[in-house]
């Protein structure tokens, strides 16, 4: 399907984002942004690793100095790789840093309590980076939308587009183009709807801005992997979306292999291992001949994740083979790699449940605790709670609301302290780390026996 006529987004010297032809893949890093050294390291490991575009937490005022060394030690280096500064709630360093990196992450709603002011504030950074030639990324996150659209909208997919239209309406005003829009949501069902809404919005404004795809949260393992593929896929093969990030609680490495396999194959550089496919009864049968485990599996995510999110089918059955690291050719059904990729993307399509549902940010500078030590621990200790929502956030920023889906949260506060949350009302506050998942699997019995 061809994509989208979309505005063409120019990022530093050399990137487009919108470029029909190409999907331009990022990640970011989870290294704190005051050292240097460490996030200078990463960010030469990640554009050696392919990565179009790095993303770096800046927390507040004090860590723009930061990010402008680094930024110029890259250049310097020859490493052209792009910059994106993220903020969350200050304007005040979004100003700051957009004359420094070639692109500013916001999301506007969170400038200022009262609209009005949050408008202004965003205005004025419009300005500054239309002053500079430097991108913004409009970020909206199911969860973490301001007061004044959810009171019109709900907590919905509409109401993410509608925020975004309402800023982008206020770049228009301000003859400002240069702007790509994401609307993430660790909820796949929500994710989708939310940038197809967006999409047909913008259409019928005559302005269609490039999108930036991602399954927030998406966990680890191969059911992150599944989990992003399931969402993205989804947009990109009906021609929505211009970047991606696929994230993972990983090392930020770890994201660009996944996301470089949806560019290739949606970017027409790569097919499907999939040889046949028959549906009878609403079910889907698949036989694979594949050259891998990790090419069977996001194959199989992007063959049929659309198709069970749009509820065209309701289950899928793998048969065929993929070939081993020993170089053995293995059956797919008989040695149950089949049922547990069934598994995995009905549950990454929200089809059926038949483990709890993890959400767990991938990491970045403001995370103040070992949180992919901590996710293993917490996935370990609670995979009997079957259907039930469970998040690990790296920190306060992110956690209250971003995992709006989420029954149970545990939520890093810094200095070894962690805040338990039911539902996204927090129940227990500073918490020593090394007692927090004890604390929360007490909370979860407590419930389960009532």
């Amino acid at each position: 399907m061809l994509k989208q006529k979309t505005i063409q987004v120019k990022v530093g010297n050399d990137l487009l984002i919108g470029d029909p032809s190409h999907i331009v893949i990022q990640t970011m890093c989870n290294t704190h942004t005051n050292d240097i050294d460490a996030t200078l390291a990463q960010c030469r490991q990640l554009a050696a690793s392919g990565a179009e575009l790095i993303r770096i937490t800046v927390p507040g005022m004090k860590d723009v100095p930061c990010i402008g060394e680094i930024h110029d030690t890259l250049r310097a280096e020859g490493i052209a790789t792009p910059l994106v500064a993220d903020i969350h709630f200050s304007s005040e360093t979004a100003i700051a840093v957009a004359s420094i990196v070639e692109k500013v992450r916001i999301n506007p709603g969170n400038f200022h309590p009262d609209h009005e002011e949050a408008k202004a504030r965003f205005a004025k950074l419009v300005s500054v980076c239309k002053a500079h030639g430097t991108a913004i990324r409009i970020g909206l996150n199911h969860g973490s939308l301001g007061k004044y659209i959810t009171e019109l909208y709900g907590n919905t997919p509409l109401a993410m587009a509608k925020a975004a239209m309402e800023w982008l309406a206020l770049c228009d005003e301000n003859d400002f183009h240069n702007v790509v829009v994401s609307l993430k949501s660790s909820n796949t069902v929500v994710m989708v709807e939310a940038y197809r809404i967006l999409q047909k919005l913008m259409q019928e404004a005559g302005c269609v801005y490039p999108l930036h795809l991602g399954v927030t949260e998406a966990g680890n393992g191969d059911s992150g992997r599944i989990k992003s593929c399931v969402g993205i896929s989804a947009l990109l093969s009906q021609g929505i979306g211009n970047t991606i990030r696929v994230s993972l609680t990983e090392d930020p490495a770890a994201e660009l292999p996944v996301a470089a396999f949806l560019a290739d194959r949606y970017g027409g550089k790569s097919k499907s291992s999939l040889i046949s496919c028959t549906t009878k009864d609403r079910v889907a049968y698949a036989e694979y001949s594949s050259p891998d485990r990790t090419t069977l599996m996001l194959d199989a995510a992007c063959d049929f994740g659309r198709a069970l999110l749009d509820r065209e089918i309701d289950d899928v059955v793998f048969s065929g083979n993929y070939i081993a690291d020993n170089g053995e050719s293995v059956d797919i059904a008989e040695s149950g790699f089949g049922s547990y990729l069934q598994d995995e993307i009905l549950q990454a399509a929200r089809r059926r449940f038949y483990k709890p549902e993890y959400i767990a940010c991938p990491g970045c500078g403001r995370t103040m605790y070992n949180l992919q030590e901590a996710f293993e621990t917490v996935k370990r200790r609670t995979s009997h709670l079957k259907g039930m929502v469970i998040a690990v956030m790296g920190c306060i920023v992110n956690g209250p609301g971003e995992m709006a889906d989420a029954d149970w949260g545990y939520v890093g506060e810094g200095n070894g302290k962690v805040s338990i949350y039911k539902k996204n009302v927090p129940i227990l506050r500073h918490i020593p780390e090394s007692e927090a998942v004890d604390r929360l699997l007490e909370l979860i019995d407590a419930e389960v026996r009532q």
